[in-house]
């Protein structure tokens, strides 16, 4: 049975990680002591709950947590720091702190360390979520004991709505752009000034024109996407910039 500890104390660890070639250590201190924490852990990266929903939901909500009082996002993982960096760059986990517990020393500390040696991965962790107010463990929303790969209360948006049930989401911007293009550059600027992030996907072999055409119905760029709604070239963003 895997026990709530909501209003204990994280537990001591220290973890290893590699930063610019070098070994750096970090404790239970550095990462929680006087500040307010979110952290989300999982069975392993690279997985595919982990790497589809898990991890990005809350690396697309960082800013938002952030304006609601969160002073760092950290995800725990029963990986080496090797991976969990190869990781962090094949997502763009930029906004998101990935910590590599490869003794489990802290997951074992929390009561969530379980066995899945079924398939092949050894001790790893629950999958588990909670709010951290300077080393004191205020909320915990823990996956059900059932079979499998349990996804349903840890993600970013349930922990997001316990902090501000009111929290205001920005939507998800894409822009279709092409290298040298000065009408995307403009378009990237407008986002950047009012601190809005964007995901970029530049014309190339792959994502080809004829692409293009088929989900906006142009085939100039950039063509901007805001909440999944068409917005248009960088003069069609400028007039919806005026009005959200």
């Amino acid at each position: 049975m895997l026990q709530n500890r909501e209003g204990q104390k994280v537990p001591d660890a220290k973890f290893r990680l590699r930063v610019n070639e070098q070994w750096v250590d970090k404790t239970t201190d550095d990462l929680f002591a006087g500040k307010t924490v979110v952290v989300f852990s999982l069975p392993g990266a690279f997985t595919p709950t982990c790497s589809s929903t898990h991890l990005p939901g809350y690396n697309d909500l960082a800013a938002v947590f952030k304006e609601n009082g969160v002073d760092d996002i950290i995800c725990i993982s029963v990986n080496d720091t090797f991976v969990m960096n190869e990781w962090a760059k094949d997502l763009n986990a930029n906004n998101i702190t990935l910590i590599p517990d490869g003794n489990a020393e802290f997951t074992e500390g929390m009561g969530m360390l379980v066995d899945k040696s079924d398939l092949g991965f050894g001790k790893r962790s629950w999958r588990y979520s909670m709010l951290v107010k300077d080393k004191v463990i205020e909320k915990m929303f823990i996956e059900p004991e059932e079979p499998g790969d349990p996804f349903k209360v840890s993600d970013a948006d349930t922990m997001l709505n316990y902090i501000n049930p009111n929290a205001k989401k920005n939507p998800s911007i894409t822009l279709f752009t092409k290298v040298g293009c000065p009408y995307c550059a403009r378009a990237k600027k407008m986002l950047q000034e009012r601190g809005l992030e964007y995901e970029e996907i530049p014309l190339s072999k792959t994502v080809t024109t004829r692409t293009l055409t088929a989900v906006s119905g142009a085939k100039t760029v950039p063509q901007v996407f805001i909440g999944g709604n068409l917005i248009g070239g960088s003069e069609a963003l400028e007039e919806y910039l005026k009005t959200h």
